[in-house]
């Protein structure tokens, strides 16, 4: 009998921070992989670290913008195989309201840190973050 295989799972959390007038929080990525890339704010859960409490850490951490815990809502979990071209990454995707004119500055492994409009979102995000970003601000969600 074969032993089964196992894999390391890297376990991550994003935001997707929307204003009232429908506009969304991105990040240029500083660092591969999509280093360029437009991105959700978010990273690495640490050990021992609630997936909404790295959410709310991570959010701080690259934008400057401090979420409540309590004013995060899960959106959903990202776990499909491929998702990440550095291995087995599960991702804990949150939404969080805030303010209309909440200024945003780039900080740690953000280049910068935009609002952009639902609207007229970049071409292509890293990752699944179009889809995130999609079932955040679907209808009923």
């Amino acid at each position: 009998m074969t032993e089964p295989k196992t894999e390391a799972i890297q376990y991550t959390a994003d935001v997707v921070a929307v204003t009232p007038s429908r506009h969304v929080l991105l990040i240029d990525r500083g660092w591969p992989p999509f280093e360029g890339a437009w991105a959700l704010p978010g990273g690495h859960v640490d050990a021992g670290e609630a997936p909404y409490v790295a959410a709310a850490r991570e959010h701080a951490e690259e934008t400057g913008i401090h979420v409540p815990v309590g004013a995060l809502h899960q959106i959903g979990v990202w776990d499909q195989l491929d998702r990440d071209p550095r291995g087995r990454y599960v991702t804990f995707a949150y939404m969080a309201v805030v303010p209309d004119g909440t200024q945003a500055t780039a900080r740690d492994d953000a280049r910068t840190a935009r609002w952009w409009p639902l609207s007229e979102l970049p071409k292509e995000l890293a990752f699944d973050h179009a889809d995130i970003i999609r079932a955040a601000v679907a209808p009923n969600s």
